[in-house]
């Protein structure tokens, strides 16, 4: 009986041949994350240890995204902390302002999460690396200090879930982003719970890394363990231009074992609209048309890479966002924005009235730089839409992709990309 790839990557971190679900497991990791909001916990449990070093100073990576710039005191004693942990131990993976990105578009871009590889953060969405090929996985800050002090984790082996998409071509504007919903709207919320969420298919094998990270990125929406993409040339290509380490290529067994097997056409999904308060609660976007809203959020882990910028700079061109409107957008990264910059896309967007920030992550989770009052409603390519998620607990979230929210801040209202393309 043959393996998964989250199977394999789980067995040769562990030291063995062969695992299977529900086996327990110690495993050396290759990276430990953290960030400005859990990393001060990790820290203070990592010194209750009474441990002197960091298992390893260029496995550790800490990047204070979630409220920095500084927003208020506390923030910057958050921050502070993680600087000052980062110093003493010459952790090599850490980014202070002015040249940190949103985590989990940062770390893919800058190598230091590669195919093959086992690795812990303590923020849920770092399932986002899957689409490298590697097994990523959220934990607590207790179990992200354990990871810095020792090297290792243990784990549940999993069980996958295989999402299998046929064909390769998509209906107008539709990307990862709608795929993901998509499954999400079919299995629920707690329909992966503690799964691991293999995407596999042509139509997987058609999209941009821009789009599979999208996709690994919500795994955790839907209860997922990890999500994962078996790496191909596109990945490949992504990665040699990026590692600076060496890495391994994990595939599935053709006679893997999965607990369930989920196939679609690409061809049958339209652009999607999660509604409030889950992102189960999705709708095609004809079916979500006219709704009023007041902000529009751009950005992300989720869609801050420089595809989404590039689709929602070609929509705003020429057009003016509606006066009703308050149109954020986050570049993922610094890199990120500068190519956008190099590109015009940036001028389009400020010419087009939005307004553009410094890559951090912002009104997502409810932090600074967008937070909605009582009775507003915003449209998100982020990746949550619980009640009080960016704001006022009496606020509404809807989730969608970079197009669609791009084309709906140009109207006021919730729209499909054609509308705006075609009539412009």
């Amino acid at each position: 009986m043959g393996m998964t790839i989250s199977e394999k990557i789980l067995a040769a971190h562990a030291g063995v041949d062969k695992v299977v679900p529900g086996e327990i497991i110690n495993a050396k990791l290759d990276v430990v994350l953290s960030n400005d909001v859990t990393a001060p916990v990790a820290i203070k449990e990592f010194e209750k240890l009474g441990i002197e070093k960091v298992f390893d100073k260029e496995k550790i990576a800490l990047v204070p995204d979630h409220f920095t710039p500084n927003k208020d005191i506390a923030s910057a004693e958050q921050c502070k902390i993680v600087r000052d942990f980062a110093r003493k131990h010459e952790v090599k993976h850490y980014w202070d302002t002015g040249r940190v990105g949103i985590e989990h578009c940062l770390l893919p871009e800058q190598g230091v999460v590669l195919p093959g590889d086992l690795i812990i953060g303590a923020d849920s969405h770092t399932c986002t690396y899957g689409a490298l090929g590697a097994f990523a996985t959220g934990v607590g800050s207790t179990d992200c200090a354990a990871g810095m002090a020792t090297g290792e984790a243990w784990f549940r082996v999993p069980e996958t879930l295989k999402f299998v998409f046929h064909g390769t071509k998509f209906q107008p504007y539709v990307g990862g982003k709608d795929l993901i919903l998509y499954i999400i709207g079919k299995i629920g919320v707690d329909g992966a719970r503690y799964k691991a969420m293999e995407f596999t298919g042509n139509g997987i094998k058609a999209l941009s890394m821009d789009n599979r990270l999208t996709m690994c990125n919500m795994a955790i929406e839907a209860g997922g363990k990890a999500g994962i993409i078996e790496p191909d040339e596109i990945t490949l290509a992504y990665v040699k231009a990026r590692a600076k380490r060496d890495y391994k290529v994990y595939h599935s067994d053709p006679d893997a074992v999965y607990e369930k097997v989920y196939e679609f056409d690409t061809e049958d999904i339209p652009l999607q609209i999660a509604f409030p308060h889950l992102p189960e609660n999705t709708k095609s976007v004809e079916e979500a048309k006219g709704l009023k809203i007041d902000q529009v959020v751009i950005g992300s882990c989720t869609n801050g890479r420089l595809e989404d910028l590039e689709i929602t700079a070609k929509i705003l061109k020429g057009k003016k966002i509606h006066p009703n409107i308050r149109c954020l957008i986050f570049p993922g990264t610094q890199d990120i924005l500068l190519e956008a910059m190099s590109r015009g896309w940036i001028q389009t967007m400020i010419e087009a009235g939005a307004a553009v920030s410094t890559p951090t992550c912002g009104p997502c989770l409810g932090g600074h730089m967008g937070i909605l009052a009582k009775g507003e409603r915003a449209l998100s390519t982020t990746n949550r839409n619980f009640v009080g998620r960016m704001g006022h607990p009496e606020s509404e979230v809807y989730l969608c992709n970079p197009a669609v929210a791009a084309a709906s801040a140009i109207c006021g209202q919730i729209v499909h990309p054609r509308e705006v393309v075609d009539n412009g």
